[in-house]
C-alpha cells in the first residue's frame, strides 16, 4: 500500500461518539448498533458524564437480537478528550446539557430516548420498556448510519 493509499484510507475513517449520563444503557444499545451497521473503519465509542457500569438489562435486550455488548466497559467521557471525532451523538438531554466542550469540528446529533434504567414495575414489563427503547434507537442508528456514514 502506498502512502497515498494510506492517507485515502485515514480520510475515510470515521471517529463517533455516542454520550449518555451514566454510559450503561442507552448510550451502550447505540454503540451496539453503531458497531454492527457502521461501514468497515468506523471506530465507535460510548461514554458518559458520569458511569454507571453497563446494565444488564441492556446486555440482555441486545443478546435477544444478536448482538453482543457483554464485554463493552462505562467509560467517562474525559477518557476521550485526545480523539478527534466527526460525529457526536448525544442519546439523552442530561448529557446534552452537561456535556463538556471538546475542541474539535464534530458534528453533533441530539435524540432524547427514554431512560429504560427508569423504569419500575415487574421484570417482565421492565425488560419491555428496554425492549422498546432498544427498537427506537435501533431506527434511530440505521437512520444515522445511512445519512452521514
Amino acid at each position: 500500500m502506498s502512502l497515498g493509499q494510506v492517507a485515502v484510507k485515514k480520510r475515510k475513517m470515521k471517529n463517533i461518539l455516542v454520550l449518555c449520563t451514566g454510559n450503561s444503557c442507552r448510550s451502550q444499545i447505540a454503540d451496539g448498533f453503531l458497531k454492527a451497521y457502521a461501514p468497515e473503519g468506523t471506530n465507535v465509542y460510548s461514554a458518559g458524564v458520569e458511569t454507571h457500569g453497563v446494565n444488564p438489562r441492556a446486555i440482555e435486550t441486545m443478546n435477544e437480537i444478536g448482538i453482543d455488548i457483554s464485554g463493552n466497559t462505562s467509560n467517562h467521557i474525559d477518557e476521550y478528550s485526545n480523539v478527534q471525532f466527526d460525529h457526536i451523538i448525544t442519546v439523552c438531554d442530561n448529557a446534552k446539557e452537561r456535556c463538556p466542550y471538546f475542541p474539535s469540528n464534530a458534528v453533533k446529533f441530539h435524540f432524547n430516548f427514554p431512560d429504560p434504567a427508569g423504569v419500575e414495575g415487574t421484570e417482565e414489563e421492565i425488560l419491555e420498556t428496554f425492549r422498546e427503547v432498544r427498537e427506537m434507537i435501533q431506527a434511530y442508528t440505521k437512520e444515522f448510519v445511512s445519512a452521514y456514514l
